[in-house]
């Protein structure tokens, strides 16, 4: 298990490295994205995924592991918007938006293990493939509840789909980094 957070941190900061390069040129023009686009977002991202595992090649010289980032990235931005609502301007400065992403990055850290220990690190004999199409069913869910404008008779929240895609990303980016 010490090994799985010490990978997972590793990821994670590859991760938040681009985030915050990225939040460097380009600000926090993300807060005016309202939680459905930041789905859709993650659900762009996964299509392209499984795109290139159906066929087997990329046109765009960019393969999977970008994309897993980003939504790892798109995770932590969906979770942030779910706490404090879109906004119509850039309403937070770099150190507030990485703040941010430290708290939730952590929360999914916390909720992995806790997870890893119930089930064994069973998501190291899956394949790289299995967690693309848990992700997609995770936004087909996810886009079900925005729907339902969060009115879910048993079901868990957004907040805990968008968890949920941002850890089977990392054990997809775990895999394409430290091998099987």
């Amino acid at each position: 298990m010490k090994e799985t957070k010490q990978q997972f941190e590793h990821i994670i900061a590859i991760c938040r490295d681009l985030f915050a390069k990225k939040l460097h040129d380009y600000g926090a023009a993300w807060r005016i994205m309202r939680p459905s686009s930041v789905t859709d977002q993650i659900f762009i991202k996964a299509n392209r995924i499984r795109s290139i595992e159906v066929k087997g090649v990329a046109l765009i010289n960019e393969g999977i592991r970008s994309e897993f980032i980003a939504i790892v990235n798109y995770g932590i931005i969906g979770l942030i918007q779910l706490e404090l609502g879109y906004s119509d301007t850039e309403d937070l400065t770099e150190q507030q938006a990485l703040d941010l992403y430290d708290k939730y990055a952590n929360q999914a850290l916390e909720l992995m293990l806790a997870k890893n220990h119930d089930y064994d690190e069973a998501w190291r004999s899956m394949r790289i493939t299995s967690y693309t199409d848990l992700i997609l069913m995770k936004i087909y869910r996810t886009k079900q509840i925005e729907s339902l404008s969060g009115a879910t008779l048993v079901s868990e929240g957004v907040d805990a789909n968008y968890m949920d895609m941002i850890n089977y990303s990392v054990f997809g980016l775990i895999k394409i980094e430290f091998g099987e």
